[in-house]
């Protein structure tokens, strides 16, 4: 069985809210999940989803899973294999002490959080995970702007298939 992971993140991966901004946002996310899951659920969806929160020590890869399908470089535009990008995380499961890397293809010095990930991928410090969303669709912009404003941050969007 295979799932899928709507993250919410700051857009900043070494920014961290407190306890009680990160707790109000993912109470918002909740609702939000839960009020797109009711409709889902009048069309015989699955299972409420499950939200988790989590803070960690430093920038953690929150990725887009299988659906990933090419990672750019910022610098020559060259296609950056996946399998570089898979061994990175593979050997950080912890976390990246820093985010900065040498790309593969160019040698440019840049940033994991600045490649070009097609469907998003990203780096933080805070995530509310949405498992099995009742939704087929992203948050929206007003729903995005209203988690920002809860968590005092702005925030993206990333989604995963495991």
């Amino acid at each position: 069985m295979s799932d899928d992971v709507l993250s919410v993140v700051p857009t900043d991966p070494h920014w961290q809210p407190g306890r009680e901004a990160g707790e109000r946002a993912a109470a918002l996310v909740t609702r939000l999940s839960s009020r797109h899951q009711a409709a889902a659920d009048a069309l015989d969806a699955d299972d409420d989803p499950q939200i988790d929160v989590d803070w960690y020590a430093i920038p953690t890869v929150v990725d887009c899973g299988g659906n990933l399908e090419r990672i750019g470089c910022p610098h020559c535009s060259a296609s950056i294999d996946r399998e570089w990008y898979a061994d990175l995380v593979e050997h950080h499961p912890d976390g990246f002490p820093t985010l900065a890397v040498t790309a593969p293809c160019c040698s440019a010095a840049t940033s994991l959080d600045a490649l070009e990930y097609d469907w998003p991928c990203g780096f933080a410090r805070f995530e509310i995970a949405v498992w099995n969303p009742g939704r087929l669709i992203w948050f929206g912009d007003d729903e995005l702007s209203a988690v920002a404003e809860a968590l005092g941050h702005p925030v993206r969007q990333i989604r995963a298939h495991i």
